[in-house]
């Protein structure tokens, strides 16, 4: 069947900082205002959908080929695209970094298995001429990659933009300059040592936003370009698994580091979804849990004070699957230590602390050791790991993972166990591994 009918563009960037959230977040929001926009993210973040679906009024979803495939991106966008006029794709990086030296992951990666158009961002600041040698690099180095526009950031006078334009047209380069916007840091997001702040935590500044892009870039091109989006054909491999089952979502300012296309595939196969928040909630009446990752750290006092902990480790020490991602891990084990030791849920036999040095930053893939909740023995999954915190793990510690790349809880290991509940660093997504052997777990719970 028709994979969509939408127009759509990747905002990709030269390198990492150069304003690709700035410019796709300000397409989004000035598309916006008279469109259906749907917006995307490349790569594993958490945060930055966050701003995308606060300002589009839809749910952001990201585009990873290494935890997705190929196959896995493409069905994600059919899903997703359906209903909407424009897709924006916010790029990670520059263009074509991705999984170590390969395109794998890589913003040029998903336009390539989208066949979609580019406008390549470029930090303008302190150069001129050579911005026509970096297009030029960059349009050459592999021509299957479709740039069809730039837009430069942090540019200087109109005489700086014109000599730019100049350059790029004296060096033969038919690429046009669709926008130049000049440096403007009230729009920008405040950052914390994971990423920016969460959406939620400031004022997105939406109409600002949209101001200032509709002033500096051509809307007519950006549009124009996005025609240019040819779709696919591709038929959906559905399961055919149906669960009965009520999960538990923990949600809220210590727990948001979720994938929506996590929740969409639990629904499409029967599951209630129950959102709560361990910080101010009872433990809802459900059939399993799941905790994301998140920033618990910055919570702790609340975490401890709330009597919901004690209920989630009754409830696991019930045999009620239990499954928890990063932040959760540091929540379900006997204590936090941040300014201060906190007690935390007490499921797990081990402890935590903050670091001030990042402790696990990339992609992983682990070979599941042993039964879980969430894997059979023998699985290999695919996920991505990103934390300040240790753990330190009681001598008899069950893992369930054995790392074939990452760093995990510790020596290669992760996915510590106990009773049904198993909590790791390691993030996955539903593509590379499904939640149906959780949500037969949470059956087999409900139905004792």
């Amino acid at each position: 069947m028709p994979i969509t009918k939408t127009k759509a563009l990747l905002i990709a960037g030269t390198a990492s900082g150069v304003g690709k959230t700035t410019v796709a977040t300000g397409l989004m929001a000035a598309l916006g205002k008279n469109h259906i926009v749907q917006p995307f993210k490349v790569g594993p973040d958490f945060i930055d959908p966050g701003h995308h679906t606060q300002i589009c009024g839809r749910p952001s979803r990201n585009l990873d080929s290494f935890m997705m495939g190929e196959r896995g991106v493409l069905e994600t966008f059919v899903r997703a695209s359906r209903g909407a006029d424009f897709c924006i794709i916010e790029g990670v990086m520059g263009l074509f970094d991705g999984l170590d030296s390969t395109e794998i992951a890589s913003s040029a990666h998903i336009a390539k298995i989208l066949d979609a158009p580019i406008l390549l961002v470029i930090n303008a600041h302190g150069v001129s001429r050579s911005i026509a040698a970096i297009v030029r690099g960059f349009s050459e180095f592999d021509r299957s990659v479709n740039i069809q526009g730039i837009i430069l950031n942090n540019t200087g006078s109109d005489r700086h933009i014109n000599i730019i334009r100049d350059s790029l047209h004296g060096a033969g380069i038919k690429i046009p300059v669709i926008g130049a916007l000049p440096g403007n840091k009230e729009l920008s997001i405040p950052s914390r040592h994971l990423g920016l702040q969460m959406a939620g935590e400031n004022d997105p500044k939406t109409s600002e936003l949209a101001n200032f892009i509709e002033q500096h870039i051509n809307m007519d091109s950006v549009k124009t370009i996005a025609e240019n989006f040819r779709a696919h054909d591709i038929d959906f491999k559905e399961s055919d698994a149906r669960f009965n089952v009520k999960i538990g979502i923990a949600n809220d300012n210590a727990f948001c580091f979720y994938y929506q296309v996590t929740f969409d595939a639990l629904k499409r196969s029967g599951a209630e979804l129950i959102f709560f928040s361990p910080m101010n909630d009872a433990l809802p009446k459900v059939d399993g849990l799941y905790l994301g990752g998140g920033y618990p750290e910055l919570f702790a006092k609340e975490l401890e004070a709330s009597g919901t902990r004690h209920e989630i480790k009754k409830a696991a020490e019930d045999g009620m699957p239990v499954y928890g991602e990063c932040g959760a891990l540091l929540y379900l084990c006997n204590s936090l230590t941040t300014d201060k030791t906190y007690k935390m849920a007490g499921v797990l036999g081990a402890s935590s602390r903050m670091t001030g040095k990042l402790q696990g930053l990339g992609y992983t893939e682990a070979e599941v050791i042993m039964d879980s909740p969430v894997a059979k023995k023998g699985k290999v999954i695919r996920g991505h790991e990103f934390h300040y915190s240790v753990t330190e793990c009681d001598r008899d510690a069950r893992f369930v993972y054995k790392l074939k790349r990452g760093k995990g809880i510790i020596e290669g290991q992760d996915g510590l166990m106990e009773y049904n509940t198993m909590a790791s660093y390691m993030h996955t997504h539903p593509a590379s591994n499904s939640f149906d052997e959780f949500m037969r777990q949470c059956s087999k719970y409900k139905s004792r």
